[in-house]
C-alpha cells in the first residue's frame, strides 16, 4: 500500500531526493516533474511545506501532483527531525530551522540545470504558512509565497495565555528539561494520533481536537510518521520567537494568503495580511474548514494558485 495519501498522476514524475540544510541535517525529499518536461528550459518551482508536525506524503504530494501537472517544478520535504529526514532526538521541533528548511529548497532546486533561479517559490500548508513567510523575510531569492490555512506557530504557543499562565508554562518546560538532562539528554515526546488509524473520531471530542483527528487520526490524512506533537521542550523556542516580525519586508515580493471561510485559523491569515505590504492578496475558499485545504481537491482552488504563481514568477 502507497504510502502517500493522494495518487500520484499517470503524467507527474516523482523522484526521491535527499540535501542538506544549513545546519548540515540531510533532508528527504520528492522532486515532482511533469513527464516529458524540457530539461533544457529553466523552469519555474515551487517549493511545498507540510502542515505542523505532518510529512511529505500528506498534504503536500496533493499539492505537487497537481502543480506538476501545470508545469512547475515541485519540491516537497519532510521537515529535520522529522520524517525520513535527518535530525536526532525525533521530533524536535525548532522556529529557526523550519524556516530554514525553507530556504535549503532553494539551495536544492537552484542547483537543478531545470530550475530558473530566479523563478523559485515557496507554498506552506499549515505552520508551514508560517514558517514559509518567516523564510521569504530573510531570504529574498524567494519570488513569492503561497500559503493555505496559515497557522502562525509562536502566536499559537502564548494564545489565550494570560502573563501568569505562560509563567507557570515557562516553569513546567524548564522542569521537564531537568528530566530530559537527567535522562541522558533522550526528550520526552508524547504522540497526539494512534498508531494505527482509527475507525471515526469519538463523538464526544471538542473542536478543534476533533478537527485534527478528522485528518491525521483516520485513513484520511493517517501516516505513521506523524502521529502529531513534538518533544514536550520544543514549546520553548516558541515562547521565545517572534516568527512574523518582518512580513512588511517582503514587499516587493507577492504573497498570496488562502484560507476557508469555516476555517477555526482564519484569523492567523487576516494578522498576517493586515501586517502585510502590497502586493498582497487574500482569496477566501467557500465552504471549507481548515483542514480542507491539505487535501480536498475539490476545495483547493488550484487554478487560483496557478495564475498567481505564473503571474509573478514571470
Amino acid at each position: 500500500m502507497s504510502e502517500y495519501i493522494h495518487p500520484l498522476s499517470e503524467s507527474v514524475e516523482r523522484t526521491h531526493v535527499r540535501y542538506p540544510n544549513r545546519y548540515g541535517l540531510m533532508l528527504a525529499g520528492d522532486l515532482y516533474t511533469a513527464k516529458g518536461m524540457d530539461r533544457s528550459q529553466p523552469q519555474m518551482a515551487v517549493i511545498v511545506g507540510a502542515p505542523y508536525g505532518g510529512v511529505k506524503e500528506q498534504g503536500p504530494c496533493v499539492y505537487a501532483n497537481e502543480l506538476a501537472q501545470r508545469g512547475f517544478v515541485v519540491l516537497t520535504f519532510d521537515p529535520c527531525y522529522m520524517g525520513e529526514s535527518e535530525g536526532e532526538p525525533r521530533h524536535v521541533s525548532s522556529p529557526e530551522l523550519f524556516t530554514e528548511n525553507f530556504s535549503a529548497g532553494v539551495d536544492f532546486l537552484g542547483l537543478q540545470p531545470f530550475v530558473d533561479r530566479e523563478k523559485i517559490a515557496v507554498l506552506g500548508i499549515c505552520g508551514s504558512g508560517g514558517f514559509a513567510l518567516s523564510a521569504a523575510q530573510m531570504d529574498t531569492r524567494i519570488k513569492a509565497v503561497v500559503t493555505a490555512s496559515m497557522y502562525d506557530m509562536t502566536v499559537a504557543a502564548r494564545m489565550g495565555q494570560t502573563p501568569e499562565q505562560i509563567l507557570e508554562a515557562k516553569k513546567t518546560l524548564a522542569a521537564q528539561r531537568w528530566k530530559d538532562a537527567e535522562n541522558g539528554y533522550m526528550p520526552q515526546y508524547i504522540p497526539t494520533f494512534p498508531e494505527t488509524p482509527l475507525e471515526e473520531v469519538p463523538a464526544d471530542m471538542p473542536e478543534p481536537d476533533a478537527e485534527w483527528f478528522r485528518f491525521y487520526a483516520v485513513k484520511r490524512g493517517h501516516h505513521v510518521r506523524a502521529r502529531g506533537g513534538f518533544t514536550t521542550t520544543s514549546n520553548l523556542p516558541f515562547l521565545n520567537f517572534d516568527l512574523l516580525s518582518h512580513l512588511d519586508e517582503i514587499s516587493p515580493r507577492p504573497i498570496l494568503f488562502l484560507v476557508g471561510d469555516r476555517a477555526h485559523s482564519r484569523f492567523f491569515s487576516e494578522g498576517a495580511y493586515a501586517k502585510a505590504l502590497e502586493p498582497k492578496e487574500m482569496y477566501v475558499v467557500k465552504d471549507a474548514e481548515h483542514i480542507d485545504l491539505y487535501d480536498r481537491t475539490d476545495r483547493i482552488p488550484f487554478d487560483k494558485i496557478e495564475d498567481f504563481l505564473k503571474t509573478n514568477l514571470k
